[in-house]
């Protein structure tokens, strides 16, 4: 059973759908766009999520952090600021182009949900959530009927709708709600969730804890992974199946009759300890779908070694292993907290080492060392044509402070750097400045950029952007959201 007659299955030639889905949103396509994309294909279009893009923290479900819509276009870069007084992880956009943004408020860190004015970025409407872990309040996604899928501090999956009534006042409301109660223990909570292609919705707790929930039926089913695995980022479906990145191993699950069955597992090297600009012991990546002629014959995920932090690529199949290429090299910043970025043959890695996040998550460990300056770091790997490896493309000290994201329209790579209080130092102070960037895949440089403000209050924290249907590029920051757009 499904929410509603099941959608028809979206080609997999993304260049013409992405064209469609731009114009059904009322977005101007750019010349660029008509021409062949640099990079593709991405994921095949997930009928139970919004648009791609906009549908989910990193993009779309298969968590490739790429977009069909083109960043700010010709003219002068503005920015400006929704102020929140919350951290705002999550910023997605749906079919109706209305921004709903999952913030965490400095003070109480109870969840709360914001629909945005597409126009200015202001709050239209907001709603208070169940309290629950660090991480409980971050990942979400956007459905096929613009609702916001979330699962809550009370273990429950929710989908929170927004309406306007006849004097045209917004409202968000709870539409759906279906307790995971007999699958998540108490004292646990659900860290990631994504849905399938059968209208199931999967989840994974960070106990370890992987689920699906059907919301029409009230089924819920689960597997406990092995012992002493957590899972500390977000999940990512496919055709294929559901990959979670454990602290100790990725992991490609598929549903038997809506039961969650191991298809393989691939351990990866840990490390000794957490590394400091980390939030777990383990990968910091959730796992992308990417490849050359589906969008998903890979699944890519940045270990934690100790001396370096290496991009593996599995074969989605069956698990096989395609390379282990170390990156982040020239920052000298072993680690990476973000989901790589991946299109076609090409995988971005934004390294995150030594970034100073105010808090971490409970249990997540000491960092060794103690603390570290903020490398930073990107660097571009390519999955060889034939399959056989992986070759290094070009490697970087840039200071990404957000999980930058791939425009396959405008063919540039989009994000916010953090650059030092004093000019050719390495450290972090509260007055550094921010500044919104966009950077040619090809080579690396930065091409455009635009100061966005100077201190805490601009710090993006390593969350991902989304650019919307009109151009704008929303970056969630942690005490409220950035829109930049070209006047």
């Amino acid at each position: 059973m499904s929410l509603s007659p099941a959608p028809r299955r979206v080609s997999r030639r993304r260049t013409l759908g992405a064209l469609l889905a731009a114009l059904a949103l009322g977005c101007a396509v750019p010349a660029s766009a008509v021409s062949a994309a640099p990079f593709g294909p991405t994921p095949p279009h997930n009928p139970y999520a919004g648009p791609d893009g906009t549908a989910t923290m990193h993009g779309d479900t298969g968590s490739s952090d790429t977009t069909p819509l083109a960043g700010p276009g010709a003219g002068t870069l503005t920015s400006s600021r929704t102020a929140l007084a919350s951290a705002c992880p999550t910023v997605l956009v749906g079919a109706d182009g209305y921004p709903v943004a999952l913030c965490t408020p400095i003070f109480g860190q109870v969840p709360t949900v914001h629909l945005l004015d597409p126009d200015d970025g202001a709050s239209l409407a907001s709603l208070k959530l169940t309290k629950g872990s660090l991480l409980g309040g971050v990942y979400a996604y956007i459905d096929h009927q613009d609702r916001l899928v979330v699962a809550d501090g009370s273990r429950s999956l929710l989908r929170v709708g927004h309406h306007r009534d006849g004097d045209g006042d917004w409202s968000l409301r709870i539409d759906r709600s279906l307790s995971l109660a007999s699958a998540v223990p108490e004292g646990d909570a659900v860290t990631g969730l994504s849905p399938d292609w059968e209208g199931r919705v999967w989840f994974a707790t960070g106990g370890g804890v992987v689920g699906t929930a059907d919301d029409t039926t009230g089924t819920v089913k689960a597997l406990s992974l092995p012992a002493g695995e957590r899972v500390a980022n977000s999940i990512s479906t496919a055709p294929e199946g559901t990959a979670v990145t454990t602290t100790h191993a990725t992991y490609l699950l598929t549903a038997e009759g809506g039961t969650p069955t191991i298809r393989w597992r691939k351990e990866y090297d840990r490390g000794s300890a957490r590394k400091p600009g980390l939030l777990s012991w383990g990968s910091g990546s959730t796992p992308t779908f990417f490849g050359p002629a589906e969008g998903t014959e890979y699944v890519a995920v940045v270990d934690n070694a100790d001396t370096a932090a290496n991009l593996k690529v599995y074969r989605t199949a069956d698990g096989s292993d395609v390379c282990s290429v170390p990156v982040l090299r020239a920052a000298n910043g072993p680690g990476s907290e973000n989901s790589p970025v991946g299109a076609g043959r090409s995988v971005f890695v934004a390294g995150t080492y030594g970034y100073p996040y105010p808090a971490v998550p409970e249990g997540a460990g000491t960092s060794v060392p103690s603390s570290a300056d903020f490398a930073g770091g990107l660097t571009r790997v390519d999955v060889r044509a034939d399959g056989s490896g992986c070759s290094l493309v070009w490697d970087n000290a840039l200071r990404s402070a957000a999980v930058p994201k791939l425009s396959t329209a405008d063919g540039m790579l989009h994000t916010v750097v953090r650059d030092p209080l004093i000019p050719g130092t390495e450290g972090t102070s509260l007055l550094d400045p921010y500044r919104y960037v966009q950077i040619d895949p090809a080579g690396g440089q930065i091409t455009r950029s635009t100061k966005v403000g100077v201190g805490s209050l601009y710090d993006t924290l390593q969350m991902a952007g989304t650019i919307a249907p009109d151009g704008a590029y929303l970056q969630g920051t942690v005490t409220g959201v950035l829109r930049i757009a070209a006047q």
